[in-house]
């Protein structure tokens, strides 16, 4: 599967490019534009049955993701998609091997290759503490090399984790890790810093591999828009 980005980093428009047969599988709404001759099928996003529905419950409550995913396949002659974040955000690709896992916290899932699987994945009682929330998504592929294709709000960027360079990261700004990595909560000083300095408690990053944040934090924009918001009457 080839892709094209454009208007990086902020303003992303992704555009994938299908192999006659090809499938992507595409969070629903992140849809721009299609060529013609694409076959969308809508299933549940945990795929079918009974295990499939429980599945689709837990993205959809617990992970911040729709119940539903939508399927696109290329006819004869092959196509495109061009697919966007609901929020003004970038978009970046993960090679993803059979045995792997990408961690991406809930509404950052856009799409994958058909062959790509993503469920939750409960992070402990440490999470309870965390504005992140309780559950991260986990994707991963049974069935060779596959992509997935994750999305910000603001820019992405990239850092390295070891050992010896761990990393604080506020809650609302981390986008997706992999396995190697392991976070805790941490404070983002002293008592009083903590306490009053805008931050609390933050993600303590340690083991080895790679960690994506955004630029932007929508949770900070919805706190700075709601003293603005109409009040309803009593």
């Amino acid at each position: 599967m080839n892709t094209e980005y454009e208007f990086e980093p902020s303003f992303t428009l992704m555009t994938a490019y299908l192999e006659p047969g090809e499938s992507i599988k595409v969070e629903p709404g992140a849809m721009v534009a299609q060529s013609n001759g694409l076959e969308m099928k809508t299933g549940m996003s945990g795929g079918g049955g009974l295990g499939g529905f429980l599945k689709s419950m837990a993205k959809s409550a617990l992970g911040g993701e729709s119940f539903w995913l939508n399927t696109f396949t290329a006819g004869d002659n092959g196509g495109w998609i061009s697919m966007a974040p609901s929020a003004p955000g970038d978009i970046k690709t993960f090679d993803i091997e059979p045995g792997q896992n990408l961690f991406m916290q809930g509404g950052s899932f856009m799409a994958c290759s058909n062959n790509v699987q993503y469920d939750t994945k409960f992070q402990g009682a440490k999470s309870l503490f965390s504005k992140e929330g309780s559950f991260f998504l986990r994707a991963f592929s049974e069935e060779g090399n596959g992509k997935v294709f994750y999305c910000s709000y603001g820019a992405i960027k990239e850092y390295d984790i070891s050992p010896s360079k761990p990393m604080k990261v506020d809650n609302g700004h981390l986008v997706a890790f992999t396995e190697g990595v392991s976070y805790g909560i941490a404070a983002s000083g002293g008592m009083k810093s903590t306490m009053f300095g805008g931050e609390g408690l933050v993600l303590q990053l340690t083991g080895e591999g790679k960690v994506w944040i955004q630029t932007r934090n929508i949770e900070s924009l919805a706190d700075r828009l709601i003293p603005f918001l109409p009040q309803p009457s009593q």
